[in-house]
């Protein structure tokens, strides 16, 4: 498909996983249920964090957020995803286009300033127990949350009106299951100097700095973890952070495993198949992290199905 050099397109072609059509009914389930089971698992903390008021401390202020962030996240690609394999229609509007790009970035955004955010929290609770309640109070914590939705908006808005500069030309076809900011730069016939500064300066700025604030908050945690001399308040501080500690790694893991694929020499299919596992499979597995490693929420999920502890 040949268009003239025109940035007022019609539409993209994502080409998702596979063309066959013998794997579109097994992809359809596959994602369905993946999705499904996300949207159920983020809901459920939500649920069980307003009615249970218990759970209205900062630590679990900030999952219900990140829930809510999770769902909104997936819920950006999966659904096109399901119509494409159910339609046996590949196509995407340009305006549809840049739209989930941008809530992509938004979400993912949100996604790791509330990680860190999550971090500072532990950090606070473990290091500075006896301010902890002084410091993160319900003023500050709705502060973190409404500058994290600030920054990962403005962020977002930058690059997708910069991708709005970029002229296309080329076969129109994003070898993905929904359009990545990467490979729409990768299309455009364009200059892209600019884009592709943009995008490694906030690689650096919104990405690393919070990944670093988190390294930092968890080496002084371990550092107080070991000052504490009994071996079951080493067991009790470590609980507390143990499940976050899952989640973050499981985020940073997969980011940076689906950027190290997209860099490899292999097929396109290879590199979508990888961002699977930060776009659906993280959001549905923070869920089931909590629930299995946190008393409290195993507690408050209790109450919420039976109606009594």
């Amino acid at each position: 498909m040949e268009l003239e050099n025109d940035t007022r397109i019609s539409e993209f072609l994502l080409l998702g996983f596979s063309e066959k059509p013998e794997l579109q009914p097994f992809l359809f389930g596959l994602f369905l249920s993946l999705y499904l089971v996300t949207i159920f698992g983020n809901l459920l903390i939500i649920l069980v964090f307003s009615s249970d008021s218990h759970l209205h401390t900062p630590m679990y202020f900030f999952l219900a957020n990140l829930s809510f962030v999770d769902i909104c996240f997936t819920s950006t690609t999966i659904p096109k995803l399901l119509v494409n394999i159910q339609t046996q229609r590949e196509v995407i509007t340009y305006k549809s286009c840049i739209m989930q790009m941008y809530f992509f970035i938004l979400f993912i955004g949100l996604d790791n300033f509330l990680l860190t955010v999550m971090a500072y929290d532990r950090f606070m609770a473990i290091c500075h127990p006896l301010h902890y309640t002084v410091i993160m109070n319900p003023r500050l914590c709705a502060l973190l949350v409404l500058v994290s939705w600030i920054i990962s908006a403005l962020h977002s808005l930058l690059e997708s009106l910069m991708v709005l500069q970029l002229s296309f030309c080329t076969a129109l076809e994003i070898p993905h299951f929904f359009c990545e900011l990467n490979q729409m730069i990768q299309l455009a016939c364009s200059d892209t100097f600019l884009n592709d500064l943009v995008m490694y300066c906030a690689t650096v700025l919104l990405v690393g700095a919070p990944l670093a604030g988190v390294l930092y908050s968890y080496s002084k945690i371990l550092s107080s973890i070991r000052g504490i001399s009994s071996a079951q308040g080493k067991h009790k501080a470590f609980s507390t952070c143990a499940s976050h500690l899952s989640v973050v790694s499981l985020f940073y893991c997969t980011g940076l495993g689906v950027y190290l694929s997209s860099d490899a020499p292999q097929s396109s299919h290879s590199s979508a198949a990888a961002s699977v596992m930060y776009t659906v499979v993280t959001p549905m597995l923070n869920p089931f992290i909590y629930s299995l490693r946190n008393k409290d929420i195993k507690e408050a999920l209790t109450v919420f199905f039976r109606g009594k502890p």
